[in-house]
């Protein structure tokens, strides 16, 4: 990219609004905004003063385009760290297209999908862990996501980063020092020490990366799986959770024959739920193919409920569910107990060793005790109370495992008694790859993929 290029998209998203964003970032931002404003004070925008707001019309030769307010901020205090315009414009995809087209013929280039991020980082305002926080905040679908996102944002989980980098680069330049001056530097006993350095940064790691699994559903939400006898209630459960009716419910068994899907929120948690066929013995051609994909998406799944009618007694094809659900982490939903049942919780809990919960699908009573039920098996109490920022992608997981690999290789190079220089080697790798998180040695080809995801605009 060849910054003295100047910039220009949408901000705001192209439909009717109240009001529309224009964004210009790049060294003639200014000469493009003076060639289409017109101010009635005679304002001339290139030399006003930074970060305040001119009213005026955008003007394509002679004919007015629209009203507007410009916010006019000059480098290096902007988000790109370049001479930065906003026209605020009225809301509405043809006027915002409209005032584009003139931005653009008066100088600027459509920027790509998270250009104006991609410049921020580039130009040294943000790391690449805070670039990728931007969209993850963006999508962020519940508050343990949007808070983890500005933690990230404002840099917290970078300096957890270099804080590690830190230790191990102290540890890497005694040992290249002792080497170089070993009449002024010794390195008896240093082995020890360095066993005791690498067994907490062991642990920093570990922590992080078990940490990041928690970000990861932060992020993206639990993949959830209703599992069930036919008219169990896995489908009035769906209902209740999305609080509308998504799933058709009658008292016939096998209503439900394909999986159902949806977007709910538990509390502040994000499920992307499936509601799936009924599990029993039939002979049903259709429903036998609904059953196997119901099978095939609990393979898959972070969290199985299975929902038992507490006025049926357990047979063959709950043992088969329970058998499923063995060795997941599952809750087990005693729906209907509102009525006087068969089905007890502490036979669930003999059977199957997990969590019971009495509930009412039909009347939404338990949902509160299903959210924090949740809660226990998958949040984290530290990122429970938002004490501080997580890891929440892949690309930055692997790189923290890929850091942490390099600390054990050097675990055992101290156990096999191995020369000095060798731990240095892996010392130097775990240093390069933490940071590969905030964007330090990371290929052209890897930035430009990661802003390819970003919105336009952006």
């Amino acid at each position: 990219m060849e910054k003295k290029e100047t910039i220009a998209a949408t901000a705001t998203s192209m439909g009717n609004a109240g009001i529309g964003i224009i964004r210009i970032s790049g060294q003639e931002a200014f000469d493009v905004i003076e060639r289409i404003f017109y101010s009635p004070s005679g304002i001339r925008l290139k030399d006003a003063p930074s970060h305040r707001i001119y009213y005026g019309y955008i003007k394509d030769e002679d004919r007015v385009v629209d009203e507007v307010m410009v916010l006019v901020m000059r480098a290096p205090n902007t988000y790109t760290r370049e001479d930065t315009v906003e026209i605020d414009c009225h809301g509405g995809a043809f006027l915002m297209q409209e005032i584009l087209k003139v931005v653009l013929k008066n100088g600027a280039r459509m920027a790509e999908p998270g250009e104006f991020t991609k410049r921020a980082f580039l130009n040294g305002r943000i790391d690449l862990a805070q670039a990728e926080s931007v969209m993850e905040l963006i999508g962020a679908e519940n508050e343990y996501a949007r808070n983890n996102s500005v933690r990230q944002l404002r840099g917290e989980l970078s300096e957890k980063i270099k804080g590690l980098r830190e230790e191990i680069l102290y540890q890497i330049a005694y040992i290249e020092s002792a080497l170089d001056d070993p009449e002024h530097i010794s390195l008896e006993g240093y082995r020890d020490k360095l066993e005791v350095f690498v067994e907490e940064m062991e642990k920093k790691l570990e922590r992080m990366i078990k940490e990041s699994e928690d970000g990861r559903i932060l992020s993206n939400g639990i993949s959830t799986v209703i599992l069930g006898k036919p008219n169990a209630g896995k489908s009035s459960l769906l209902n209740a959770l999305a609080k509308e009716e998504r799933a058709i419910v009658t008292d016939l068994a096998g209503t439900t024959r394909d999986v159902l899907t949806e977007h709910v929120m538990l509390g502040e948690i994000s499920l992307h739920i499936a509601d799936t066929a009924g599990i029993h013995d039939t002979q049903d051609r259709i429903e036998r193919m609904g059953i196997k994909k119901a099978k095939e998406y609990a393979k898959r799944a972070e969290l199985l409920i299975y929902v038992v009618d507490s006025l049926v007694p357990l047979d063959e094809n709950d043992r088969e569910i329970i058998d499923i659900i063995k060795d997941r982490r599952a809750i087990i939903l005693l729906n209907k107990t509102d009525k006087d049942g068969v089905v007890k919780d502490k036979e669930l809990r003999e059977l199957t060793g997990k969590k019971v919960i009495g509930i009412s699908a039909k009347e939404k009573t338990g949902l509160s005790d299903l959210e924090t039920a949740v809660k226990e098996l998958f949040i984290n109490r530290a990122v429970e109370r938002q004490e501080e920022a997580c890891i929440t992608n892949i690309r930055q997981r692997q790189a923290v495992m890929d850091a942490y690999k390099s600390i054990l290789l050097v675990k055992d190079s101290i156990k096999n008694q191995m020369p000095e220089d060798f731990y240095t080697i892996d010392l130097m790798d775990a240093y390069e790859e933490l940071g590969y998180v905030m964007g330090e040695m990371v290929g052209d080809d890897l930035i430009d993929e990661i802003f390819r995801k970003f919105c336009m605009g952006k």
